[in-house]
């Protein structure tokens, strides 16, 4: 009898260290969302998560590791599935936080290209912003801004972030 009490803590266990590796994943993913309004103490809580996920995930995985191998002696084929499931979602929960999954969906300007104003094929009605050191100058096209929200470049060799 104290075996199986045992065993229910363990599952118990793993069952929690499977809920907290998701949820360092998917709390931040869900959260910091573009184009969609958070709340302060939402934003706050997804931050301080993404910022301790990638330690905490780690743990979670490697103690799941260990109560799996602890369990899957006394576990029929049914309960072995749902350790190797959790285990699965927890490797690719510490898979994730490591990830900059924003790059995916707004991918970076590695190597901006410009031309001459001459040249440059706006419409009349298309805005820009523009920055001028010294006597040379640069315009971004809102369109393209919208996207990428920010670009790294260099004006009369300052270095600039341009952003929105």
């Amino acid at each position: 009898m104290a075996n199986r009490s045992e065993d229910r803590r363990l599952w118990l266990l793993l069952g929690l260290l499977a809920a907290l590796s998701l949820s360092m994943f998917l709390i931040p993913a869900f959260v910091i969302r573009p184009f969609r309004h958070q709340s302060e103490s939402a934003l706050a809580l997804a931050i301080a998560v993404k910022r301790i996920a990638p330690a905490l995930s780690l743990a979670a995985l490697a103690g799941m590791l260990a109560l799996g191998l602890r369990l899957w002696r006394s576990s029929s084929r049914v309960l072995r599935t749902g350790i190797v499931v959790a285990l699965v979602l927890a490797a690719a929960s510490a898979v994730m936080v490591r990830q900059n999954y924003f790059e995916w969906l707004f991918h970076p300007i590695t190597a901006a290209g410009f031309v001459s104003a001459d040249d440059a094929r706006l419409s009349d009605k298309e805005m820009v912003m523009a920055v001028r050191i010294g006597t040379e100058a640069r315009a971004y096209p809102i369109v393209q801004m919208a996207y990428h929200h920010i670009l790294n470049d260099t004006v009369a060799g300052v270095p600039i972030a341009v952003t929105y």
